[in-house]
């Protein structure tokens, strides 16, 4: 189970690197076994790099070698991506994640040699993160195969929503050759069309409740998995209630974090919105337990 991780802020604005390295020292008690930060779920698109890097280094500072850090990365700009790696490594994180270029659609040969890239820039092992849904641009398989033939390429977060893509990618692939399931709701289906696991936002708030629906399964447990796939459900449908990151950043004030709002162009939760949200948590968040004053 990999967190992508939100990116706490001060009252002003500021990323708050401290309490972002607590919740990562705290998702590590939780289940979690890798942190990605300043992707989507961390708000990467409105962090500079100084605020990315500053981020790095404290959570990989904080974390040690509990659970390993992977950096994202990638932009649309392939030069800019493959430099920023090298910063990025310099921060002593595992890995980089690069998500397929936005905006300018690139064809599937233009993602290769992007990819490549940004492989070759460091000795990290790179992630790729297909989310057509937010980047204009599917990464079909056959692109991914080829992608698998580099050392450095050893695994992909698979967004598009398609199972039947994520099954294909999973077959066709080495066998040390990653597929995480980057939609929550879709983790069991796809770990039983061959997901090694999930790069999850629902982690934040049921770590231990995700972790042991994938122990089940991979033990064998299809029934244990499918029940507590069961009691994840609402938490699934909340937190992707409206755009992510936000209802899952006002989430973790109830588990006694500053994360602070989203920066624009996202914006805050309605009282209702905000109300739906807090009953839906309830039945995870400990007693007694408030967001401290920052």
């Amino acid at each position: 189970m990999v967190t992508a991780m939100i990116t706490p802020m001060r009252r002003d604005g500021s990323v708050d690197e401290a309490e972002a390295a607590r919740l990562a020292v705290w998702l590590s008690e939780h289940g979690t076994s890798a942190v990605v930060v300043a992707g989507t779920t961390g708000e990467g698109p409105t962090l500079d790099d100084a605020e990315k890097l500053g981020l790095f280094r404290a959570i990989v500072s904080a974390v040690g070698k509990r659970i390993a850090v992977i950096a994202n990365v990638g932009t649309n700009d392939t030069r800019r991506s493959a430099e920023f790696a090298k910063q990025a490594a310099a921060c002593g994180v595992d890995g980089v994640m690069a998500v397929g270029p936005y905006y300018n659609k690139p064809p599937q040969p233009g993602l290769i040699r992007h990819f490549t890239a940004i492989a070759d820039a460091t000795t990290l092992p790179l992630m790729i993160y297909n989310i057509p849904g937010r980047t204009g641009v599917n990464i079909l398989p056959d692109t991914i195969l080829t992608l698998s033939a580099h050392p450095a390429i050893v695994a992909v977060k698979e967004s598009s929503g398609d199972v039947q893509q994520l099954a294909e990618i999973a077959a066709r692939t080495p066998e040390d050759f990653s597929v995480y399931s980057g939609d929550d709701y879709l983790a069991l289906p796809s770990a039983a069309v061959g997901a090694c696991g999930v790069v999850s936002v629902v982690s934040h708030v049921a770590g231990d409740d995700v972790a042991a629906m994938l122990a089940a399964f991979a033990a064998g447990d299809t029934g244990e998995a499918a029940r507590v796939h069961h009691k994840l459900a609402s938490l699934f449908r909340a937190l992707f209630a409206v755009t992510s990151p936000i209802p899952v950043k006002a989430a973790m004030q109830a588990f006694g974090f500053a994360t602070g709002a989203c920066r624009p162009p996202l914006c805050d939760l309605t009282a209702e919105q905000e109300r739906a949200l807090r009953a839906a948590i309830a039945p995870w968040v400990p007693a007694g337990v408030g967001a401290p004053a920052r």
